[in-house]
C-alpha cells in the first residue's frame, strides 16, 4: 500500500468517526457527478475516498484536466475552455484568471444563495480568501477554495536575541527585512557559520528579485497590451536589492537539496539550517512547522528551540496584501450542469468544518481554509492568512499568452539575471535585454528573438 493511499484511508475512518455526531444530508437518488481535476489518483487522494464514504448514492467521473494541452499558439485558458466544452464537467477546477472570466461571462452557478438557502458557514473561512475570490467576480461568489498556500519568515529568537538584534515584524518591507539579516556576522566557515536569511529554496537572483517584486505588485509584461514591463525604474530597484543582498554575504545561498541522499534521519533533518540553527530567519510554508516540532523531539538539543513567524514583507504603500498567498485551484459549478444539487453537496463538503478538522491533520503543505484549523499554541500562525491574495503578480494573466511564448519569456528572464547574477552585465543591461527579446516574443518572433534582440538591446551594454 502506498504511503498516499494509506493517508487518504486513515483520513477516511477519522472523518467516518468524527461524523457520528449527526446525520449528513445526501443528494436524492443514485447521480453521476463530473469533477474537472488534475487526475483521477490527486483527486481520490485529495477529496473523493472521503466523499464516496459519506455519499455513495453520487458516482464520481473524473474528468482530467492534465489532458489538457494547448496546441501552437493556443493559450491555456482557450485550450481549457475547449475542454471544458467537450467534457461538460459539473465541477470545474479553475485557476484564478479562468474563474474571473467564466464569472463575467455568466457561466457559473452563485454559490451566495445557495450558501444563504442551506445556511453554510462562510464565516468561518479565511477572510481574505473570500475577499479575494469576491474580488474577482465583481463582489459575488461563484466559486470556493477548499485550502489555500502561503509562506512566511520565520525566526530563530535565540539567535535574534544573542546578537541584540531587533526582532522582525508583521508588514515589514524587503528592506527592512534584509537590514535586519544583514546585523549578523557575515563571516566564518560556510557549513558553521551563523547567516541572517534563507531566503528560499533556490536563492539566486532571479527568484530573490521575483520575491521581492512580487510583494511590490510589479509584473513582468502587461498581456493585455502584449508588452513588457521589465526595465521599469521599480523593476530594476528590485534586482538591484536582490542582487546587492546576495553580494553582502549574510544571506544562505547553499543550493537546492530536495534530491540528496542522507545517511540518518537526523542528518537529514540538520541539513536544514534553520532548524540546525544556523540562520535567524528563513522563508517556508507550513511544512517547516511540521519538521520543527519533528526536529525537536528526535533532535532534542540539537534543534532550535524558540521560534515565530511573521508575514512576508510588502508593500508599505499596500501592506495589506501579498502575492505569497494563492489558490491553488478555484472549484466552481457550470451554470448549465444538470447535477447542481450533487455537484454543491460536493463544495460544501469540500468547504466545510468537518472536511477542515481531517485535512488539517495531514502534512500537505497546504492549509485548510477554515481558520480554526490553523493553530499551533503559541506561535502567530495567523501570519500565513492575515495578508490578502492579490491579483498583480509576478506573472499576472500568463495563461493569457501562447503557452510557448511563456516558456521563451521565463526563459530569457533567467538567462539574462544568471548573467548579471556573475558580474557579465549589470542590473540595468539585464533588465533592458530582458524587455528586448521579452517584447520580440509577444510580438511572434520568439524563434529568433535571441539572435534578433542581440542588436536591439546591445545598445544597452
Amino acid at each position: 500500500m502506498s504511503k498516499k493511499m494509506a493517508i487518504a484511508l486513515g483520513l477516511t475512518a477519522a472523518l467516518l468517526a468524527g461524523c457520528s455526531a449527526g446525520p449528513q444530508a445526501e443528494p436524492q437518488g443514485k447521480t453521476t457527478l463530473k469533477v474537472m481535476y488534475y487526475s483521477e489518483d490527486s483527486f481520490y487522494y485529495q477529496y473523493g475516498m472521503l466523499f464516496s464514504a459519506l455519499y455513495p448514492d453520487v458516482e464520481l467521473e473524473i474528468v482530467s484536466a492534465n489532458l489538457v494541452k494547448p496546441e501552437e499558439g493556443e493559450t491555456i485558458n482557450d485550450a481549457t475552455a475547449k475542454f471544458i466544452r467537450e467534457r461538460k464537467p459539473d465541477v470545474l477546477m479553475l485557476s484564478a484568471s479562468q474563474y474571473k472570466q467564466w464569472a463575467s461571462e455568466g457561466k457559473l452557478l452563485d454559490l451566495e444563495a445557495r450558501a444563504a438557502q442551506d445556511k453554510f458557514d462562510l464565516a468561518g473561512i479565511v477572510p481574505g480568501i473570500l475577499e479575494y475570490i469576491r474580488g474577482l467576480s465583481d463582489g459575488k461568489l461563484y466559486g470556493m477554495a477548499p485550502s489555500f498556500y502561503s509562506r512566511a519568515v520565520y525566526y530563530n529568537k535565540d539567535l535574534f536575541e544573542k546578537y541584540g538584534v531587533p526582532l522582525p515584524e508583521d508588514r515589514m518591507s524587503w528592506e527592512s527585512l534584509l537590514q535586519l539579516a544583514s546585523r549578523f556576522p557575515a563571516d566564518g566557515e560556510p557549513n558553521e557559520r551563523v547567516y541572517g536569511l534563507k531566503p528560499d529554496y533556490t536563492s539566486d537572483l532571479n527568484n530573490l528579485s521575483r520575491q521581492i517584486g512580487g510583494s511590490l505588485g510589479l509584473s513582468y509584461f502587461n498581456v493585455s497590451g502584449m508588452r513588457m514591463t521589465a526595465n521599469s525604474d521599480s523593476w530594476i530597484k528590485a534586482v538591484e536589492t536582490a542582487d546587492k543582498a546576495i553580494k553582502g554575504g549574510y544571506l544562505y545561498l547553499g543550493e537546492d537539496q530536495t534530491n540528496q541522499m542522507y545517511t540518518s534521519y537526523e542528518e537529514y533533518l540538520l541539513q536544514d539550517p534553520f532548524i540546525g540553527g544556523r540562520t535567524a530567519m528563513t522563508i517556508d510554508g507550513s511544512y517547516l512547522t511540521a519538521q520543527i516540532k519533528e526536529a525537536q523531539e528526535v533532535l532534542k538539543d540539537k534543534a532550535l528551540k524558540n521560534w515565530d513567524v511573521v508575514t512576508m514583507p510588502v508593500d508599505p504603500k499596500n501592506p495589506n496584501v501579498t502575492d505569497t498567498v494563492s489558490v491553488d485551484q478555484i472549484l466552481a459549478i457550470d451554470a448549465q450542469s444538470p447535477n447542481v444539487d450533487a455537484a454543491w453537496k460536493f463544495l460544501q463538503y469540500v468547504n466545510g468544518d468537518e472536511f477542515a478538522r481531517v485535512k488539517s491533520k495531514a502534512n500537505s503543505g497546504s492549509f485548510p481554509v477554515r481558520t480554526k484549523y490553523i493553530n499551533d499554541d503559541g506561535h502567530n500562525l495567523q501570519a500565513f492568512y492575515a495578508l490578502t491574495p492579490t491579483e498583480e503578480t509576478v506573472f499576472k494573466d500568463y495563461d493569457k499568452m501562447p503557452n510557448e511564448a511563456f516558456t521563451e519569456i521565463m526563459n530569457t528572464i533567467a538567462a539574462e539575471l544568471s548573467e548579471a547574477g556573475k558580474g557579465q552585465q549589470t542590473v540595468a543591461e539585464a533588465m533592458n535585454r530582458i524587455q528586448d527579446k521579452g517584447q520580440l516574443i509577444l510580438d511572434g518572433k520568439g524563434k529568433g528573438a535571441e539572435e534578433a534582440a542581440n542588436g536591439a538591446g546591445s545598445s544597452a551594454k
